[in-house]
């Protein structure tokens, strides 16, 4: 259906691809992975025929229709959701806008015009009934609560929506285009635990090829059929999930170091011959029959070392109390929206504690109130009284740098007595060399960001790490670099993040926020999802149990009814 043959894309910065090839077939759910920078979104680009590639082809028939769901999604906070549906379908969308002036035209006109208007509507109708403009409102209708929506939420403003709801819009939008293939760059980004699983729910459900490019492991896990891994500009294909193409890629690698192996102690050995008796009387002529067959030996390379990466550790913590923040009857309310009603938690010195519920529970707004940045409406939420240092990382990163410093700049405000060397030492640990040390920090990437943020983090000592969504903007290389250095960390960690396999890797407690309250569950991620589903299962029991009793009670009033009959 789709295929990239020797693809290569070369900008004024340099080589990004040098050799992708790979296809789409008809039922794949490809998944591209590699580092920020690999040329990922580039690929999506160059399929969807927004860029050319420098050499190299896309194979693909004339009549393939791709539609391509971007980073940031193209919705109008002014336009109601149904008239956002409706932008799709641009030339009727067009016949149905000049209808709708011609009816407010019609309001006022003099006898000469209105017959001109009457004759234009007509004729406008005509072309909207050719354009099947009445079967387009029923695949609006059709569309709405396919991506969860009420009908009655057709009427109202895309403004009045979040940010997982308006991503909802755009992927209806583009399944109202009929693609053959679809492109989704980042789909994951910012959406809430529940919105991502609907999205992976319906993504199975569909029957539609589809290329993702996300960081999102456990999404990348759940819904691939293969990855398609970019490293150094060249592509390799492997069959299965995400988990499936971590251990074929452990498993090549080793094949390929232990050939490597075997082929270095063969050539060595026989080099070892050639040197011996190149001289010999009666055995040279061996000795360079050998020589000539080790010039013909194709040689096996040597497996390539791991890229450049993520490589740090937190300081160590100062040991704290046992108490560590102390939340005590909590109400808190923002822009007359109840967050909080009177709750109370402890976490306790060790605790690696994960934050979890939908966009606007209060996640955020907790973290500010424990860092004092915010005052609770009533009730407390300290930190504990003895030795407890916080230190805190910023979810918006380009809220919580200086925009106007560069990148040595930032790190020598924290540290003035650290020499250049020192600076460039540590920065070098998070990716920064040469010149990028010297870039403004407004110029720099949401990944590089988050990296300059975390090697801040590592210049005061800190036994409470609070932690605000840390993995947006890093790539999965270095999402691993930051879970091995929290589960290396000996104070405690307070989580807020909407991804799964991070949360699973590191949280050895869960809070979920709900209705107000906080539900503590004593284990890890897995342990929380299977407690959810003992809860789910139970509740439907009762329901089951419920209605059960009231058709009896039903069934009963009913004989009584009859009886004083």
């Amino acid at each position: 259906m789709l295929r990239l043959e020797h693809i290569s894309k070369i900008y004024p910065t340099g080589e990004v691809l040098k050799d992708v090839n790979w296809e789409v077939k008809p039922g794949d759910r490809i998944g591209l992975v590699g580092v920020n920078g690999a040329g990922k979104s580039t690929q999506l680009k160059i399929i969807a025929g927004e860029m050319e590639p420098t050499s190299g082809e896309v194979i693909r028939p004339a009549s393939l229709h791709i539609a391509y769901l971007t980073q940031e999604f193209e919705v109008d906070p002014g336009r109601t959701v149904r008239e956002e549906f409706w932008t799709v379908f641009k030339e009727a969308n067009e016949v149905q806008q000049t209808l709708a002036q011609v009816h407010r035209e019609m309001e006022s006109a003099d006898p000469e015009e209105l017959d001109k208007l009457i004759h234009q509507m007509d004729r406008l109708q005509r072309q909207f009934e050719a354009l099947d403009g009445y079967g387009l409102d029923a695949q609006i209708e059709k569309i709405l609560p396919e991506m969860g929506f009420e009908m009655e939420d057709g009427d109202r403003l895309v403004s009045a929506f979040s940010g997982g709801w308006q991503m909802r819009m755009s992927l209806g939008k583009i399944l109202l285009q009929k693609p053959d293939l679809l492109l989704l760059d980042e789909p994951t980004n910012h959406l809430d635990l529940e919105t991502i699983e609907w999205l992976e729910n319906y993504l199975k459900g569909l029957k539609t090829p589809m290329v993702i490019v996300s960081h999102d492991r456990e999404f990348l896990d759940r819904l691939c059929t293969q990855i398609v891994e970019t490293e150094h500009g060249v592509s390799t294909t492997y069959l299965g999930n995400y988990s499936a193409y971590l251990q074929l890629k452990a498993e090549n690698a080793a094949a390929q170091l232990s050939a490597y192996e075997r082929q270095q102690k063969e050539l060595a050995t026989q080099q070892a011959y050639v040197d011996r008796f190149r001289a010999s009387a009666t055995r040279s002529t061996q000795a360079k029959s050998r020589e000539k067959q080790l010039d013909k030996i194709e040689r096996i390379e040597a497996p390539t070392g791991g890229l450049k990466t993520l490589h740090f550790r937190f300081p160590p913590a100062p040991r704290s109390g046992r108490e560590v923040v102390i939340i005590k009857d909590l109400v808190h309310t923002y822009d007359d929206k109840i967050l909080f009603l009177g709750t109370d938690l402890l976490i306790e010195r060790g605790d690696r504690v994960a934050f979890l519920g939908p966009n606007g529970c209060g996640k955020s707004t907790l973290l500010h109130l424990m860092m004092g940045m915010e005052k609770p409406t009533e009730g407390s939420i300290v930190l504990g009284n003895h030795n407890v240092i916080p230190g805190y990382f910023e979810q918006n990163q380009a809220e919580a740098l200086n925009l106007d410093r560069t990148v040595m700049e930032t790190i020598h405000d924290e540290v003035p007595d650290w020499k250049n060397q020192e600076v460039r030492t540590l920065l070098g640990r998070f990716l920064f060399s040469g010149d990028t040390v010297f870039k403004k920090v407004a110029a720099l990437s949401g990944g590089e960001k988050a990296r300059l943020a975390l090697a801040k983090m590592l210049l005061q000592p800190a036994n409470l790490l609070i932690l605000d969504e840390p993995t947006n903007h890093l790539d999965i290389p270095a999402k691993e670099m930051l879970e091995e250095a929290i589960q290396n960390y000996d104070g405690t960690v307070i989580i807020v993040s909407h991804d799964r396999y991070f949360i699973s890797q590191v949280a050895n407690k869960i809070v979920e926020i709900r209705e107000g309250e906080f539900r503590v569950y004593l284990g890890d991620y897995q342990y929380y999802l299977e407690k959810i589903a003992e809860e789910k299962e139970q509740a439907r029991l009762a329901a089951i149990s419920a209605a059960k009793a009231a058709k009896k009670a039903a069934k009963a009033a009913k004989k009584d009814t009859a009886k004083q009959s």
